[in-house]
């Protein structure tokens, strides 16, 4: 009986939701930059080159180049605290304090391929679905409190493979196609139930976010169309959310192209008249082989520099911007202030906008590259 109550209050706060009513004029320049805290606490600072190295935060350098908005990444209950509650709030502040628009991205799971639940988090379908709901309700409500605005929320990160497993698990490539909407029925009831917490939220008093999902491979239309097809035929209406998020990277695949990308987002633009963002994507400053074997480019004739980041994001920019209806609206390029961990999970050894000198080992520097003006490139 509590599944079947979770279920229908859940349907019920979904049904009711208003359609997409978002700014027409706002394009989202943004970085993520979760792990800035953890960087600064840790020794790091940043030189703007273009100041005579002048110390600044990197994310007043970055505001320099053109950012007008900033992702951070929360986690349920990280263990030293690091991307959990208090330490978003407190970048939140700092970053809208300087007039960037917040998005928030929920990990309710860290790892994106695997996506545990939480070790405290119930292991059934009704009570789980229960937790995620207002633990959404209660994360949201803790930035009003806090006076945070968000002005985007990601109901997971790159959820193409479900969330909370086991039970959300989702393969959209089952075949036949009634196996596949079969498949991606608990994930349907766990995203009513995060949805409704964004609900529950709001009659708590919290100024609406859009809402987004977030998946990968944004240049895969057939993905596209299969994972939203067998999200809807579970009774997920179209209003149950805002904005299309997708990552798109250089070096996990050479069909990763331009080409695809806009077929794909002008695409899905036509079918849902909903708007767009590629909210992940980076490319390499450097990678030379020299701990990996070089990747790859999805698209060679950009070379693996730091004016190729350029080319590479502001390619993208051009190709969300084109996006028909003036759907397109924004790119976020990802954590690129991370100095020590500068091959941001590629195969490259660096793929971030600072040159990182750790010649003194209880302070790491990060010198701004001419790639953290990328976003002035089209003003």
């Amino acid at each position: 009986m509590l599944f079947l109550s979770v279920l229908s209050s859940c349907l019920a706060g979904v049904a009711a939701l208003p359609p997409y009513g978002g700014s027409q004029e706002f394009f989202f320049k943004g970085h993520d930059l979760s792990s800035l805290k953890m960087l600064e606490d840790g020794g790091c600072i940043y030189k703007d080159t273009t100041r005579h190295n002048q110390t600044m935060p990197a994310d007043d350098i970055l505001a320099g180049g053109g950012m007008n908005s900033v992702r951070l990444r929360v986690w349920v209950n990280p263990v030293d605290g690091t991307y959990g509650l208090q330490y978003n709030l407190d970048l939140a502040k700092r970053f809208q304090q300087k007039g960037f628009k917040i998005y928030l991205d929920f990990h309710f799971a860290e790892d994106p391929q695997k996506q545990p639940p939480p070790a405290a988090w119930p292991t059934t379908l009704g009570p789980l679905a229960l937790t995620l709901r207002g633990y959404v309700k209660d994360t949201l409500v803790s930035f009003h409190e806090a006076g945070i605005n968000l002005d985007l929320v990601a109901l997971g990160n790159e959820i193409r493979h479900g969330m909370l497993w086991p039970l959300g698990q989702a393969d959209v490539d089952v075949e036949p196609w009634p196996a596949t909407v079969a498949n991606f029925s608990n994930l349907a009831i766990l995203y009513k139930a995060a949805r409704a917490g964004v609900d529950d939220a709001i009659y708590a008093g919290v100024r609406k976010p859009e809402v987004m999902i977030h998946i990968d491979n944004g240049w895969n239309l057939t993905l596209q169309q299969r994972w939203f097809g067998a999200l809807t035929a579970n009774g997920v209406p179209t209003t149950a959310w805002d904005v299309f998020g997708f990552s798109f990277y250089p070096f996990y695949g050479t069909a990763a192209t331009f080409d695809n990308l806009r077929t794909s987002l002008n695409t899905l633009a036509e079918e849902y008249r909903k708007p767009i963002q590629v909210v992940e994507t980076d490319y390499p400053a450097i990678c030379n082989g020299e701990y990996h074997p070089i990747p790859p480019s999805s698209e060679p004739e950009i070379p693996y520099s730091i004016a190729g980041q350029t080319i590479w994001t502001d390619d993208v920019i051009k190709i969300v911007q084109d996006v028909p209806y003036g759907l397109g609206r924004g790119v976020h390029y990802w954590e690129p202030a991370w100095l020590n961990s500068t091959s941001l999970g590629s195969n490259c050894s660096d793929a971030i906008l600072f040159t990182a000198d750790y010649s003194n080992p209880a302070q790491t520097v990060g010198y701004s590259r001419t790639s953290v003006h990328m976003f002035q490139v089209r003003a």
